[in-house]
């Protein structure tokens, strides 16, 4: 089972650079001779993580002259040199896909790419490489493990509720992605990744259902399980939330779990995280209901933010989505998901 601490170190910008390399360096390749690398590397992260970025190209460039360089520090050295590329500006982008393209040459799935840290119009180019290369989920490839990946919530509510909760519907997937991440073994696809695919499946097929969708995605990702749902609210006291799994192989409705009462939807979504995972026989314990409380918020104004912030990326306008995901925070500073969501966007408004 995944520990908390894995699951918050692919979070955070600075726990990736202390454990990413260790994680993808073989145990018998750690030795004297390949340390500096790994040391130079997590560096070269982390200049880039403060906005340094020709020093942080500077150390990348100067390793390619190495002998010693597997396959997967190659690509570290791409990936760095891909995302100081764009961070430098909209001059720079068509060098940094370059770089996208060089680290597809190696192969596609070596590395577990994107990071969370990348911004989503590189993750949207690398999703499509992997589609060119007809491997849209590498980790599934990899690890044979089911994996499951949700849809952007309907909003159904009515009158000024419509409004106001457009935005949180959208980012309700990733909230139940990242909970439902915490708790179960299954391989959960991220949501730049589904927001990309519903985006190219929309191009082509105007007016598909939610479940239509949900099954022709699982079958692009080679997912076993898609879950997709529906928010509503209609005053201040009522509000629904519903959550509903189909099986991609059959098209069969697996799970279904429903929640009505006070619009407390931080409980609401929590509840039938907890519930869906039952019904799924994944859930992984009792330690597991433990980590499901944590992260997440209570208070109505974070939320907004954070969603506002999510609309914003997904604009590509880093700034904007940056100061939001910042206020998302001041409001609330146990809401670590907003503090994981600063650290991403950071960089790019240094």
């Amino acid at each position: 089972m995944k520990s908390e601490f894995v699951l918050q170190g692919f979070r955070r910008i600075f726990l990736i650079i202390i454990l990413g390399f260790a994680a993808i360096l073989p145990s018998n390749a750690i030795s004297e001779d390949v340390q500096p690398t790994a040391a130079a590397l997590g560096k070269a992260y982390k200049l880039y993580s403060l906005a340094e970025f020709e020093e942080s190209m500077k150390l990348a460039e100067g390793l390619m002259v190495r002998t010693d360089l597997t396959s997967r520090d190659t690509i570290a050295v791409y990936e760095i040199l891909g995302l100081c590329n764009y961070a430098k500006g909209k001059e720079y982008i068509d060098r940094s896909y370059e770089y996208l393209n060089k680290i597809a040459t190696i192969g596609p799935c070596v590395s577990p790419l994107p990071q969370e840290f990348w911004p989503k119009e590189l993750c949207n180019k690398w999703y499509s490489v992997l589609k060119a290369s007809s491997v849209m989920n590498c980790t599934s490839v990899s690890s044979g493990a089911p994996t499951i990946a949700f849809l952007p919530f309907d909003n159904f509510s009515m009158g000024d509720y419509q409004e106001k909760l457009g935005l949180f519907s959208n980012a309700l997937a990733e909230f139940f992605s990242h909970d439902f991440r915490k708790i179960s073994q299954l391989e959960v696809v991220e949501r730049n990744k589904m927001d990309y695919l519903l985006d190219e499946l929309k191009r082509t097929e105007a007016g598909i259902t939610s479940d239509a969708a949900a099954v022709k995605i699982g079958k692009m990702l080679g997912a076993k399980l898609m879950v997709f749902g529906t928010i509503s609210q209609i005053d201040d006291r009522t509000a629904r939330m519903v959550a509903r799994v189909v099986e991609v192989e059959t098209s069969r409705i697996v799970a279904s779990v429903d929640e009505e009462g006070a619009p407390n939807f931080n409980k609401m979504e929590k509840t039938l995280v907890e519930r869906l995972a039952k019904e799924l026989e994944v859930l992984t314990g009792e330690r597991s209901k433990d980590l499901l409380q944590q992260g997440g918020t209570g208070s109505l104004d974070a939320l907004y933010y954070y969603s506002l912030g999510l609309e914003q990326s997904d604009q590509y306008d880093y700034k904007k989505a940056y100061e939001s995901f910042k206020k998302a925070y001041e409001f609330d500073n146990n809401f670590t998901e907003a503090k994981q969501k600063m650290d991403t966007y950071s960089p790019l408004v240094g």
